[in-house]
C-alpha cells in the first residue's frame, strides 16, 4: 500500500499515525514517496520504489489548504500512472468540492470537473464516505464506493448517550429530513424538523438572471405580459415535532459553518429540549466554528472524520469530540 506519508507528516495533518495503523491492520507496506514544493511554489512528486503492475492505495485527507491537497493528489496519481501501476485507488474520506455539485447562479459544477481531473490523472477507483449528494457518484467514469458512516454514529448514540430512548432526532432543515428520518427509524425514535433556515435557492430573481432576458424599449403586446415573480420571504424558525423534555440529536453529513447548528440549538432549547447533541460525519469547522460551538447551547458534538488535532484543545467542559476514522478505513 503506497501512501503519501511525507506529505502528511510534513503538514501535520489528521493523525499521521493512522496510516501506520491501517498498514499494520491490513498487512500491507507503507510506500516510499516524497512530495514537496519547490521555491517557486510548484509541487513535485517522487516515487522512491518500483510500483509496476501493483495495486496502489493513496490515502488523502483534506486539510485547510484544499487546492494544494487536490493538486498533490493529482500529481501523485499521475506519477503512479506513469510508473505503470496496475490500479490506483484513492481513499478520500471527505471528497473536496462536494458542496459544488449543482449549478447555482452563474457558477459551475466544480465537483464534476474534479471527477474528470482525477480520472485523467490515472485514478481507477475511489473510496469515500458520505458524499454530500449521492448523485456525485455519477460524475465519475470509474467505480466509486460511497461508504456509510451511520452505523458508527448509531453505535455511538446507543452506547454513549445516556437515556437515548428519550431522544428525538432533529433535522436542522427540510433538506436534511431524509437523513434524519433514516436515523430515527433505525433507533425507533421520534423525528423533528426545523423550518425557516436560510436556504440556497435557484430562482432566477435570486441570481440576477431573467428568462426571457430583459430587453430595453421592447414592445409588449396587450395580454402577453409576463407574470411577476413574488418575492420570497424568509419564514421565522419553527420546529415541527415535539422536543419538550427530550434529548435533541441533530444529525447531518458536514459541520462547516456552524451558524445554522447554533441557531437550531437555541430554538430547541426554547422548545424545551434539555440536552442537545450534534452528530456528523465530516467536521470541517471553518473560521470561528469551534469557538461558536463552545459558546452555544450545544452540549456535545460527535464527529467521525477530518477533525484536526489542534481543535481538540478548544473544546472543554461539556463538549466532546469523537474520532473513529480508523474503524471506517479498515472497512475497505
Amino acid at each position: 500500500m503506497h501512501m503519501n506519508w511525507n506529505f502528511f507528516q510534513k503538514r501535520n495533518l489528521n493523525f499521521p499515525f493512522l496510516f501506520f495503523l491501517v498498514c499494520r491492520r491490513l498487512g500491507a507496506e507503507l510506500g516510499k514517496s516524497v512530495v514537496y514544493q519547490e521555491t517557486n511554489g510548484e509541487t513535485r512528486v517522487e516515487i522512491k520504489e518500483s510500483v509496476r503492475g501493483q495495486d496502489i492505495f493513496i490515502i488523502q485527507t483534506i486539510p485547510r489548504d484544499v487546492n494544494t491537497a487536490v493538486m498533490e493528489l493529482l500529481i501523485m496519481a499521475y506519477a503512479l500512472k506513469t510508473a505503470c501501476a496496475r490500479n490506483i485507488i484513492g481513499v478520500i474520506p471527505y471528497f473536496p468540492y462536494s458542496k459544488q455539485s449543482k449549478m447555482r447562479k452563474r457558477g459551475s459544477i466544480v465537483c464534476k470537473l474534479l471527477a474528470s481531473m482525477l480520472a485523467k490523472a490515472g485514478l481507477t477507483h475511489i473510496i469515500t464516505m458520505d458524499l454530500h449528494q449521492k448523485e456525485i457518484q455519477g460524475f465519475f467514469s470509474f467505480p466509486v464506493d460511497n461508504l456509510r458512516a451511520s452505523p458508527f454514529l448509531l453505535q455511538y448514540i446507543q452506547e454513549e448517550i445516556p437515556n437515548y430512548r428519550n431522544a428525538v432526532i432533529v433535522a436542522k432543515s427540510p433538506d436534511a429530513a431524509k437523513r434524519a428520518q433514516s436515523y430515527a427509524e433505525r433507533l425507533r425514535l421520534g423525528l423533528a424538523v426545523i423550518h425557516g433556515e436560510a436556504q440556497c435557492t435557484e430562482l432566477d430573481m435570486d441570481d440576477g438572471r431573467h428568462s426571457p432576458p430583459m430587453v430595453k424599449n421592447a414592445t409588449v403586446h396587450p395580454g402577453l405580459e409576463l407574470p411577476l415573480m413574488m418575492a420570497k420571504e424568509k419564514p421565522p424558525i419553527t420546529v415541527v415535532g415535539d422536543v419538550g423534555g427530550r434529548i435533541a440529536i441533530i444529525v447531518d453529513d458536514i459541520i462547516d459553518d456552524v451558524e445554522s447548528f447554533v441557531a437550531a440549538a437555541e430554538i430547541l432549547k426554547e422548545r424545551g429540549a434539555y440536552k442537545i447533541y450534534v452528530m456528523a460525519t465530516h467536521g470541517i469547522l471553518s473560521a470561528e466554528a469551534p469557538r461558536l460551538i463552545e459558546e452555544s447551547s450545544v452540549d456535545e458534538v460527535g464527529l467521525l472524520l477530518n477533525l484536526e488535532p489542534r481543535f481538540a484543545a478548544v473544546f472543554s467542559g461539556n463538549n466532546k469530540m469523537i474520532q473513529s476514522m480508523l474503524n471506517c478505513l479498515i472497512c475497505l
